[in-house]
């Protein structure tokens, strides 16, 4: 039985992953390690799972059957393992944890070491990414998200509230002036953040009671926030930053909030987790802990 649950478990997986070769990388295995496993499985039922004469492959008429069967199955069987898990006093076990990687670098991982050091039984590996993660799947316990799917298969829990901020170091300002409404933004070097093929060049405002868009243009651009933010410290454009970002920065003058009567631009944080009837406790310890921390503004930044 315990075969053909693990069996069941890495064909979900699979699934999830869209790929054997995604999945091999997820488990840090191999592709022909998968396709043996997938064709084992296959023997051992009599029927073909997955049609693989694509690149990215489909499910067969029976693969969906068995995939929405085992989705059902296995979750009744970690909600069980999660009741009993709830009845042991002392949390532990392991979590995997998403974040954005700025934030999740400078704020999230001194509260995720603090979180160990009071729960010594729980290990915690912390994934971060400068594109989206997703709870379902990468496959985690817990994900930090800036847009939270309404679909019902994730349950969050609001962290923090805030908006994005325009701003530029005071030597970018002394050499190039400062906008004083969003349209002179477009005599400006602006740096733009890249998510896949998409450009976030198009910059919200508000004026005179209505949301407006700027799109702006400059020489730079860059798919990793951390990077946008040391090209705008040292002065190389305007930046667009979420406030949780650079709130030391502005407080000790390193960078000077520009359009600030405009702003609208809101953002919010929330921490989110599958959905399910009973959370492992080490989930829940780790939720509880996370959302009073941040809601205090406990922690120390990363440099």
């Amino acid at each position: 039985m315990a075969d053909e649950i693990s069996d069941l478990r890495l064909f979900v997986r699979m699934v999830a992953a869209g790929s054997l070769s995604e999945t091999a990388r997820r488990l840090n295995s191999s592709l022909p390690a998968m396709s043996r496993r997938l064709a084992a499985m296959e023997g051992r039922l009599g029927v073909r799972l997955i049609d693989r004469s694509s690149r990215r492959f489909t499910l067969t008429e029976e693969g969906g059957l068995l995939y929405e069967r085992g989705v059902a199955l296995l979750e009744d069987l970690d909600e069980a393992e999660a009741e009993v898990s709830a009845k042991v006093k002392t949390p532990h076990g392991r979590l995997r944890v998403g974040a954005p990687l700025e934030i999740g670098r400078r704020r999230f991982a001194p509260l995720v070491a603090r979180f160990v050091e009071q729960y010594p039984a729980i290990g915690v590996e912390l994934v971060l990414a400068d594109s989206r993660l997703d709870v379902i799947g990468d496959e985690l316990d817990v994900g930090l998200q800036l847009d939270v799917p309404t679909d019902g298969s994730v349950i969050s829990r609001r962290l923090i509230s805030s908006r994005r901020i325009v701003c530029a170091s005071p030597a970018y300002i002394a050499r190039r002036g400062r906008p004083e409404r969003p349209e002179d933004l477009l005599q400006h070097d602006c740096i733009s953040l890249v998510r896949g093929r998409h450009v976030f060049n198009r910059w919200t405002f508000q004026e005179g009671g209505r949301r407006r868009e700027v799109q702006v243009r400059g020489k730079l651009s860059t798919n990793n926030a951390e990077v946008l933010h040391g090209w705008t410290l040292m002065g190389q454009g305007i930046g667009l930053k979420a406030l949780w970002d650079i709130e030391q920065d502005l407080a000790d003058g390193r960078l000077v909030e520009l359009l600030g009567p405009f702003a609208c631009d809101e953002i919010n944080l929330d921490v989110a987790y599958a959905t399910r009837t009973h959370l492992p406790l080490r989930i829940r310890v780790f939720i509880d802990f996370i959302v009073e921390a941040m809601s205090r503004g406990d922690g120390e930044l990363m440099p």
